[in-house]
């Protein structure tokens, strides 16, 4: 029989209310971090060029047969790409927030566009066939620079073009290099690529990172110091916190202001694919829960002679991975002690939960309950020094959608990184998620506290909530030098 929690004390409501934090407005032409391709004159220029290459591309002199018949035909194929393109991004349960229709409109043009340089081919001029091939990669590059607005990986042209070419993230070195750097001082924590074995799990998974630390360094062995497990969204790589996330300059100021002591951080692939949304389960799509347990988390421990006591552990995600960090630290308390959860959902969720159960579970309903957080916590009982931390966003009431009141323009409370993006023919999940979560939490024994801003889905939002959180997770694990922060 499940524990049976105590009803909670209602909490005193504040004789005034607090106004919500935030986001400072964007500027969308700043050039501090490089040229944005979230908003601003890059991406509207673009746009522009692809509409007009594709205006002279469909022409204007034109047969009769031409007008009548094959336009229409070039616009139903259009349509009928968004629409397949929808369908199977729903179907696959990729994602939980709604796309934005501008995304599936860029979409039916790339493929309206394909259609004109393919079926207008016959009869037409060498210069216009000339044009309709270029108008391909432009449709192309409208479509997915709109995916990019939607889920805001790379906020800028350099970004993009530093993962694209695999380029090195911040204070990154090779592995080789850090006997080399025993017993050193160092200004800066340096970040070092791992290809951890999945001896345990199976799991097929990309490079991972490890951040460590100056204190790390500075003896002639490391010192145990507690670890945070970095997760990021549903859509992602593992250095979508450094590249997206903008995680190192949080990180790398709260060690240079505590002398150079702060936890080992760990950059974890939770798909082993950018589209492989495993929600940190155990199922068809991979072991990714066993990953994460049985095969980074010794390593860790072991290759960076990491404290392996729970108190020293916490996880931290957002988005899906905000959903992971409370799974993770319900299920495993004898692993890890402290989450924070940033605008994560109710439960691992890949659509309707007869759609989850199948999709992340291959149909077994048992395995739903194994790893819904408010059945473990209920079914666990009482818990001991296990802490949380929500943190969430408060939509802006001055714009009815992410771009506005219709006008195309990206909203003024929240700067330019992209707004995340799930599922468009359900509720998001993430509703109420935070309270919900909490509540069960404190029923249980584990302490924790639900923290707002007015926001959007957005990395921008993620970075700013580590930002928030930063000193009371590395006191909540014990951090030496780390002074208490209340949640």
């Amino acid at each position: 029989m499940g524990y049976v929690p105590p009803t909670p004390s209602p909490a005193p409501s504040p004789a005034e209310p607090t106004p919500l934090p935030q986001l400072p407005a964007p500027n969308l032409h700043q050039y501090a971090h490089g040229v944005s391709l979230l908003g601003g004159w890059l991406p509207l220029t673009i746009e522009i060029v692809a509409v007009i290459t594709l205006i002279v591309a469909i022409g204007w002199r034109r047969t009769r047969r031409w007008w009548l018949v094959w336009l229409p035909v070039c616009v139903v194929l259009g349509v009928l790409g968004a629409l397949a393109a929808r369908t199977y991004v729903n179907a696959e349960g990729l994602a939980s927030d709604p796309a934005p229709f501008y995304l599936w409109v860029w979409i039916g043009i790339f493929a309206a566009g394909v259609a004109v340089a393919v079926l207008g081919w016959r009869g037409n001029s060498w210069w216009r066939r000339g044009v309709a091939v270029l108008a391909i990669p432009l449709t192309l590059m409208t479509a997915l620079l709109a995916l990019n607005r939607w889920v805001g990986y790379y906020p800028s042209v350099q970004a993009a073009w530093g993962a694209l070419t695999a380029g090195p993230l911040p204070n990154q070195i090779d592995a080789a290099d850090l006997p080399g750097l025993r017993n050193t001082v160092q200004t800066t924590g340096k970040l070092v690529e791992v290809d951890i074995p999945s001896d345990a799990s199976g799991f097929k998974h990309r490079s991972e990172y490890v951040y460590l630390p100056p204190a790390w360094f500075a003896g002639p062995t490391p010192p145990r110091l507690p670890v945070i497990m970095m997760v990021a969204g549903e859509f992602n790589t593992p250095a979508d916190w450094m590249r997206s996330g903008n995680a190192m300059p949080i990180i790398d100021g709260y060690a240079q202001s505590h002398g150079g002591m702060a936890p080992i951080f760990v950059f974890v692939d939770t798909g082993g694919s950018f589209n492989n949304d495993t929600e940190c389960v155990n199922g068809p799509r991979g072991d990714s829960a066993d990953h994460l347990t049985k095969d980074v988390r010794p390593y860790v421990v072991d290759h960076f002679g990491a404290s392996e006591q729970a108190a020293n552990w916490a996880v931290v995600g957002w988005s899906m991975g905000g959903t992971c960090a409370v799974d993770l630290t319900v299920m495993h308390p004898e692993l890890f002690s402290t989450f924070e959860d940033i605008a994560g959902d109710h439960g691992p969720t890949a659509g309707s939960k007869d759609q989850t159960i199948s999709r992340l579970y291959g149909g077994n309903a048992a395995a739903w309950d194994q790893f819904d957080p408010r059945t473990v916590m209920l079914k666990h009982g009482p818990y001991q020094g296990v802490a949380g931390w929500f943190e969430d966003t408060v939509t802006p009431t001055n714009t009815a959608s992410p771009y506005g009141n219709g006008g195309g323009k990206r909203p003024q409370s929240d700067a330019p990184s992209g707004f995340g993006g799930h599922d468009e023919f359900r509720d998001s999940d993430e509703a109420g998620a935070a309270d919900d979560l909490c509540g069960t939490a404190q029923t249980v024994g584990i302490s924790c506290s639900v923290h707002r801003i007015i926001s959007f889905h957005t990395w921008q939002f993620a970075q700013r909530a580590l930002s928030d959180a930063m000193p009371w997770l590395a006191a909540q694990i014990k951090t030496p030098g780390a002074t208490d922060s209340p949640a």
